[in-house]
């Protein structure tokens, strides 16, 4: 690959190997060990009969209902990719990877599963395979990574006879690099890991990290309106986007090609958070940077979460810009204390940081400005320990959940945003309503928060709860998600920062954006999606007739 002033004008990209995916019941690679620390917080959990939830062997699946035509006309379209009902690719195609995922994973005979999974290389053969579901009455679920926490990629058909995932995978590649613009093209399925590898043997990152990164796609970022850990240097996935190609039942749209445009509403907006509900992104052009000279570290400690939040509106407000920003409260910090070994000591809330800059003192300048307004709130400095340990572990929690089910004891998690002034509201709002609904049956639920994202209006708050298994875990997690959804709605929070709405967020959504915001995004998707074949269910209710 070369450097280039003008898209298009490159070599063929070279194809990248398709990221191995995870097994069917897992969230990674392989199982997850418990620390000794998670192990004791486990035992003060079940002080009763446990629960567990065990792995079980391969499952059982719903048999395909397409028939040899339909797989014909699939293989056809997508010649360099295919088509398959095999159940060994069927098994990895089941949906996401939410708590209710596993679970149902663990507990469903047969599983729900795609009628054939259909892989393919590049826009034109995406294009295809939708016309002849279109034509056929097949439904299309898009796949990248697969790590939708909100039912945004399930198996549903919807109201037609059969549904396929749409395996997007193999168009991982670096399609074009203009060093001159500082922008990058890439096929919709390339990863996280591909991208910056590909962009730092180049010199240059895309900085965007969020705790799915080991497998979720660039095409699934944009999808879903992503937010990375370092989103506070960066900027949120949607900030990063420069362009996107899009495959549609009704055709293809190509939007973005200029830094800025006043041509009307900007109709890559209807995509970003669309989620396969409007069409399939195919290619997404990003905004890059420099890999950074220099990487500083710092943490300080709160007397509690009002104090140090009050620190972070400030420095946010003034404009400064560490490259991750985040503070736990004070059940957070103790838990993470405790996981941490090293960090018993500390108390009240924890703050970390990181800076980035072209070289040590234009990270550390950053470091000092952070330092001084900290110090103003109270903030006690806490050495680079803590951040650092944080940066080494930042993606290792969801893999926890899967050992944790084995335990008996349920973990989950769950986002929000509203404005500064809101955010206490939102936070006891939504502590309480978790702790009342998981702490019903006797045994009380620990719940965790911190704030993940900041901006000058707000930030959002990430809450992660840990509690006992019952008899009917799935029933147990919806109806305290439900509580805390409609705690959300109360103190005007955002039902979703960053998970996006998929399935489980869909029932609130109107709440947010009213019954006419409903009507616009049904509106649209008539237009581009005229049979409701893609992602039924996704954002809005699919059609039953």
């Amino acid at each position: 690959m070369t450097a280039t002033a003008h898209p298009g004008s490159a070599p063929p990209p070279e194809r990248l190997p398709p990221a191995p995916r995870p097994p069917w019941d897992l969230w990674d690679l392989e199982p997850a060990r418990l620390p000794a620390a998670a192990r004791a917080i486990v035992s003060t959990l079940l002080p009763g009969r446990p629960h567990p939830v065990r792995r079980r062997p391969t499952p059982r699946l719903t048999p395909t209902r397409l028939d040899g035509g339909d797989l014909q006309a699939l293989a056809t379209a997508a010649p360099s990719g295919r088509a398959t009902i095999d159940d060994a690719v069927r098994m990895l195609h089941l949906g996401g990877k939410s708590t209710p995922d596993l679970l149902r994973r663990r507990l469903d005979d047969p599983q729900i599963a795609p009628d054939a999974v259909v892989a393919v290389t590049c826009h034109s053969e995406a294009a295809a395979v939708l016309a002849v579901c279109d034509a056929r009455g097949i439904a299309v679920v898009p796949f990248g990574g697969g790590t939708s926490v909100v039912g945004g990629v399930d198996p549903e058909p919807g109201r037609h006879r059969a549904v396929i995932a749409l395996d997007l995978a193999p168009t991982a590649a670096l399609l074009d690099l203009d060093e001159t613009s500082l922008l990058a093209s890439f096929g919709a399925g390339t990863t996280g890991p591909q991208a910056e590898e590909q962009l730092g043997a180049r010199g240059y990152t895309l900085g965007h990290f969020p705790q799915s990164f080991a497998h979720a796609s660039l095409g699934g970022y944009a999808a879903t309106r992503s937010s990375g850990q370092a989103s506070r240097g960066y900027g949120r996935f949607d900030d990063l986007v420069h362009a996107l190609r899009i495959a549609t039942p009704a055709g293809d749209l190509d939007l973005g090609r200029a830094p800025a445009s006043a041509a009307g509403p900007d109709l890559r907006e209807l995509f970003l958070g669309s989620e396969g509900a409007l069409g399939v992104i195919t290619e997404v052009t990003v905004r890059i940077r420099p890999v950074p000279g220099a990487t500083a570290y710092g943490s300080w400690t709160f007397r509690d979460f009002a104090a140090g939040s009050a620190a972070l509106r400030e420095a946010t407000q003034r404009g400064i810009r560490p490259t991750v920003l985040r503070l736990s409260d004070e059940t957070e910090t103790r838990v993470n204390a405790a996981m941490g070994g090293h960090l018993t000591r500390l108390r009240g809330c924890l703050a970390i940081a990181t800076f980035e800059g072209a070289d040590a003192a234009a990270a550390d300048r950053t470091r000092a400005d952070l330092d001084r307004i900290f110090a103003a709130h109270g903030g006690r400095s806490r050495g680079e320990d803590p951040a650092r340990s944080w940066e080494r572990g930042r993606f290792a929690a969801p893999a926890l959940r899967d050992t944790l089910l084995d335990s008996g004891v349920l973990a989950e998690t769950l986002e929000t945003a509203a404005t500064w002034t809101q955010l206490p509201r939102l936070r006891e709002g939504v502590t309480d309503a978790l702790t009342a609904t998981l702490g019903a049956g006797g045994t009380k639920p620990v719940v965790l928060c911190h704030v993940s994202h900041v901006y000058p209006a707000g930030a959002s708050l990430y809450f992660t709860v840990v509690a006992a298994l019952t008899d009917d875990p799935v029933a147990q997690w919806q109806s305290a998600k439900d509580a805390a959804s409609r705690a959300i709605g109360e103190a005007r929070g955002t039902i979703t920062h960053h998970h996006a709405v998929g399935r489980d967020h869909r029932p609130y959504l109107e709440g947010e954006v009213g019954a006419l915001g409903v009507d616009i995004l049904r509106a649209v998707k008539g237009v581009v999606d005229p049979h409701g074949i893609m992602n039924p269910g996704v954002l809005v209710a699919a059609e039953t007739a």
